[in-house]
């Protein structure tokens, strides 16, 4: 999805709307959303799309910036189910980047006009309809987060495990928050800004993955505690303090979790293992492979070389032969 594909070229008759409307609510239900849930989907048809969008967007962010650790963001279907019963740090990584890539998806799809229940971010002083034709149409952080927090639920009491999802879900979202930037366009004589117009721009998704990831790697595990005044339940450090951590106790922007993650060296319920995954010599083989050593081998690969591009319209390359070493973990 680029955001430059019109909502509708030709008018709808009452039949096609029947159908897109029935095509819209199947992909809410193929999603197996809960109940309020599915019923926020159905309600506006860019929902869905946007849903779909957030997930494959946060998957491949996830497996990016996983790729040379020994958990490689393995999603595909028992493993992500197991995963998600459990509270590791790999976990609350899944959560955080899941609820930043939707509160992202969010944000840009109501600036491309991709939804029916919100528009631009409006800037001050500027109606929509100025905003995009000067092109000062700003992604509506506004509307996604109330969306997002309405989607994944109000703040459990009592479940620890609830209480830690919900947790890292609102750091994915304020990773996102502070990540927003004002982009300005002058408009007038010779690029003279005699008239200005600013609208807010989030980061690149990639740059949110790079803070996740930096956030999961500090996680802190964490306990339950009870609130005496409220008689609800807190996160607190845990009773046994973890070597460098001490008693910290954990910020609102801190990934949380509450259970020592496996190896992830062998096959289990939880990942494939390591077993034949690649892995590069001086970098990482020694960590990847758990001990177990490398096989090498040799192969011949052919590659574009020496491009050149040639007026008018094409690019000139040469094909160059080398051989190279690929290195996976032995059995």
């Amino acid at each position: 999805l680029t955001g430059n594909e019109p909502l509708t070229i030709l008018p709808l008759t009452s039949e096609m709307e029947e159908a897109a409307v029935k095509a819209h609510y199947k992909v809410c239900d193929r999603l197996k959303l809960e109940k309020k849930q599915r019923r926020m989907c159905r309600r506006d048809p860019g929902v869905a799309e946007t849903l779909m969008e957030a997930i494959s967007m946060s998957a491949l962010e996830c497996q990016y910036q996983f790729r040379f650790e020994r958990w490689n963001c393995t999603l595909e279907g028992r493993y992500r189910a197991s995963l998600l019963k459990r509270g590791f740090k790999e976990t609350a990584f899944l959560y955080a980047i899941s609820s930043a890539g939707l509160t992202h998806a969010m944000a840009k799809a109501c600036s491309a006009g991709r939804m029916e229940r919100c528009t631009c971010d409006e800037a001050p002083d500027l109606e929509n309809r100025e905003a995009w034709q000067w092109g000062g149409c700003g992604d509506n952080l506004k509307y996604s987060n109330k969306f997002v927090k309405e989607f994944l639920g109000r703040k459990p009491n009592k479940d620890l495990r609830a209480r830690v999802d919900f947790h890292n879900n609102l750091v994915g979202m304020k990773v996102i928050k502070a990540g927003v930037e004002t982009t300005c366009k002058c408009h007038g004589v010779s690029g003279s800004c005699t008239v200005r117009t600013c609208w807010r721009q989030l980061s690149p998704f990639h740059e949110i993955g790079k803070q996740l990831k930096q956030k999961y790697e500090t996680s802190l595990k964490v306990g339950s505690t009870t609130n005496e005044a409220t008689g609800e339940g807190d996160i607190s450090p845990p009773k046994k303090s973890i070597p460098g951590h001490g008693d910290q106790i954990p910020r609102t922007t801190d990934l949380v979790y509450i259970d020592d993650s496996p190896s992830f060296c062998m096959m289990s319920r939880y990942s494939p293992g390591t077993s034949g995954r690649k892995c590069y010599k001086d970098k990482n083989c020694d960590s990847i492979c758990c001990g177990r050593g490398h096989n090498t081998q040799s192969r011949v690969v052919t590659r574009p070389c020496q491009c050149q591009v040639r007026w008018c319209c094409y690019v000139e390359c040469k094909q160059c032969t080398q051989r190279e070493e690929v290195y996976t973990c032995k059995d």
